[in-house]
């Protein structure tokens, strides 16, 4: 497998370093109740919660990554497209409903893209901020995510 370029291939030998959940909708005449649980929907103990909203359409946010801290991500109201990048596959989701959720797991780039103009997206978060768990120049994510696959 050629290490950090474009693919659809998968790696069995790796974990999945992403992946999109179902979350289960409860719907009756008054309205829609979606519960998200630690250790349940999401893997992980949840530390911090923080939300996006009121960003500009043609406003990209993002371009880091965690080597600790792991996130879910779930687009509340609107659309916003994440781009994923664990540096072996790039892949693109579209967060659209407040019933879907986006693991990802840390050593991940993030970049978030096309938010609409009515998009709140809330983040759910394995550890609680730390600057120095950020990652900002991809070339240092680069040389850190090969060295964690050459592991």
């Amino acid at each position: 497998m050629n290490l950090f370029t474009h693919t659809d291939e998968t790696d069995s030998s790796q974990p999945p370093q992403h992946s999109v959940i179902d979350l289960v909708t409860f719907t009756d005449e008054r309205g829609c109740l979606v519960s998200v649980e630690s250790m349940n929907q999401v893997p992980f103990e949840i530390k911090r919660l923080f939300y996006i909203f009121n960003t500009n359409t043609n406003q990209n946010r993002g371009f880091h990554a965690h080597r600790r801290d792991k996130m879910f991500l779930i687009c509340l109201v609107g659309k916003l497209r994440v781009r994923l990048n664990d540096g072996m596959k790039i892949s693109d989701h579209w967060l659209d409903s407040p019933s879907k959720g986006l693991l990802v797991n840390d050593m991940v780039w993030v970049e978030m893209h096309d938010f609409s103009k009515d998009c709140a997206l809330v983040v759910l978060s394995s550890e609680k901020y730390d600057k120095g768990d950020y990652i900002h120049d991809y070339d240092v994510f680069i040389e850190e995510a090969k060295a964690k696959y050459e592991e």
